[in-house]
């Protein structure tokens, strides 16, 4: 299977560059071969490829930045995903496409399906639903798997930031009300492949959810950081309000996992295992 990935330094492209499973070849595209400013030379780069599916891993990440700068976020979330799959289309090979639980509005407390009326908080949000809505207008076969709370030992993440913190303080404030499931990197790589090899042999994409186990709050996820890493820093629970952002973030943002599973036999991975292995890399 040849693959063509847009991104090549974010948290998922790394990891799916150094998880390429037996049989499995695949192009990373830098931001110097395919710009997600310009959509048009995205579709291009589609159309030049000698692939059998592409995944979109590239996207505009700085949710705060969004707020002032939503034109430029629109393109790279929205319009350069849709030419993508537009191309995947005209060609007839499957395209994955990682989406965000900030396409919904964070209320109540029982997990969103995919099916689930979405209502965006912010830019951020806007943008990646725009990509949503034009990745299916496109007629192709095209997963979208929505994730949350993307940690690595790779790039900018909670993780990176609670380690450095605990090393510098004896305590932290870290926000409590705020419940989801933080994502390994490394487990959306390996469900990006399961969900292609699929594709690629005939199975359809569809709108699916893909977050880590079990659902906690930002303030628990950073105790067993600094539990799993032996640093003395206390953390103190606080309320959203109390740590105010430019971009609102969504309350809830647990998600039900299951149609993913029951499509492709993915299952929801433990976040504290895989946080072990994480650290094991960092310290």
């Amino acid at each position: 299977m040849k693959l063509l990935v847009f991104g090549q330094t974010g948290q998922v492209a790394h990891e799916l560059a150094r998880r390429l499973p037996a049989g499995v070849t695949a192009r990373f595209l830098s931001r110097a071969e395919a710009d997600l400013m310009d959509p048009a030379a995205c579709a291009a780069a589609v159309m030049a490829a000698d692939v059998d599916g592409v995944i979109n891993a590239a996207a505009w990440t700085a949710v705060d930045k969004a707020e002032t700068e939503e034109p430029a976020a629109t393109i790279v979330n929205g319009d350069a995903p849709t030419a993508m799959a537009r191309a995947c289309a005209a060609r007839g090979v499957p395209f994955a496409h990682v989406s965000t639980d900030y396409v919904f509005n964070g209320l109540g407390t029982a997990p969103f399906a995919p099916e689930d009326p979405t209502g965006p908080l912010g830019a951020y949000g806007r943008s990646k639903l725009k990509g949503e809505i034009g990745v299916r207008a496109a007629g192709g076969n095209a997963l979208i798997l929505r994730t949350s709370w993307v940690v690595s030992a790779h790039g900018s993440n909670f993780v990176k930031t609670m380690l450095r913190l605990g090393r510098e303080r004896s305590a932290l404030n870290v926000v409590a009300d705020q419940i989801g499931g933080p994502t390994p990197a490394c487990a959306i790589a390996d469900a990006l492949f399961t969900c292609m090899r699929a594709m690629v042999a005939g199975s359809k994409g569809g709108t699916h959810h893909f977050s880590g186990a079990p659902d906690t709050s930002w303030a628990d996820f950073a105790r067993e950081i600094m539990a799993q890493a032996g640093l003395p820093c206390q953390i103190t629970d606080i309320p959203s309000a109390a740590y105010p952002t430019p971009a609102r973030r969504p309350a809830n943002s647990r998600m039900d996992c299951g149609s993913l599973a029951a499509a492709f036999g993915v299952q929801r991975p433990d976040w504290k295992t895989e946080l072990s292995v994480m650290l094991k890399e960092l310290l």
